[in-house]
């Protein structure tokens, strides 16, 4: 298998806080990953770090081969547009456009046209099943479509990896189960997935769970030096 992710010995520090304490990961092309740990492990920092937002203290972050400590602001923009979609736990639409247009606009800084911007969006919502709201705004949609939206304005430019923070935290059960499938089907249709979340029966039902602890990675069942899923929650329980 082929990584898309390789974090080698990344540090984060705002001042005297250390977020992350020589983390090192990596994510082969197809894999669907939960990284999960309490508030204040250093899972939020790492997704900024991943997803290019913020940069590293010390330490390599290589994307889609890509070694993200060489390149320039305008060079990271670049490099999120073609590889990194990024889904939240709070939708982020804008309000008084439709789900095409927030689809759309995922497409923005990919150089592609608006009409071709336009019927990638129309393929993309369809892909997450919201064929038939296109034209709806997000406050004429549900939650769980809302976040469908979100999704399919993530997936719209193909990234290599997609983000996904917190992605049923805003969501009822039932919406939220039906947005784990949507991961689960893009997952299997090749996309490269990593869930960051505190929700620890979702971490434990996804193949390869990441359990952060202050700043640094604790348990990584990916690796064969972490727990098998259900052992893994029970860690995260503090039970043994």
């Amino acid at each position: 298998m082929t990584a898309v992710l390789r974090l080698h010995d990344v540090t984060k520090t705002y001042g005297d806080v250390h977020a992350l304490r020589g983390v090192s990961l990596e994510v082969d092309a197809g894999e669907l990953v939960a990284v999960v740990g309490p508030s204040g492990s250093g899972k939020s920092t790492m997704l900024n770090v991943v997803g290019t937002l913020d940069r590293p203290t010390s330490g390599t972050v290589t994307i889609a081969g890509a070694d993200v400590d060489t390149m320039s602001d305008d060079d990271l923009s670049m490099l999120r547009a073609d590889h990194i979609g990024f889904v939240f736990q709070h939708f982020h639409l804008q309000p008084g456009a439709t789900a095409t247009e927030n689809v759309a606009d995922g497409l923005l800084y990919t150089g592609v046209g608006r009409r071709q911007r336009h019927r990638r969006a129309v393929e993309a919502l369809g892909r997450v099943g919201l064929g038939h709201r296109a034209d709806h705004r997000p406050d004429q949609l549900s939650g769980g479509e809302q976040q469908r939206v979100a999704i399919a304005r993530a997936i719209v430019g193909d990234p290599t990896i997609l983000l996904a923070d917190e992605p049923t935290g805003a969501l009822d059960t039932a919406s939220g189960a039906a947005i784990l499938d949507l991961l689960r089907e893009l997952n299997a249709g090749g996309t490269t997935v990593l869930v960051i979340t505190h929700d620890l029966e979702l971490a434990a039902s996804l193949p390869r769970q990441v359990r952060m602890r202050d700043g640094a990675v604790q348990d990584d069942s990916g690796t064969g030096n972490g727990s098998d899923a259900a052992t893994l929650a029970s860690a995260i329980r503090g039970v043994r």
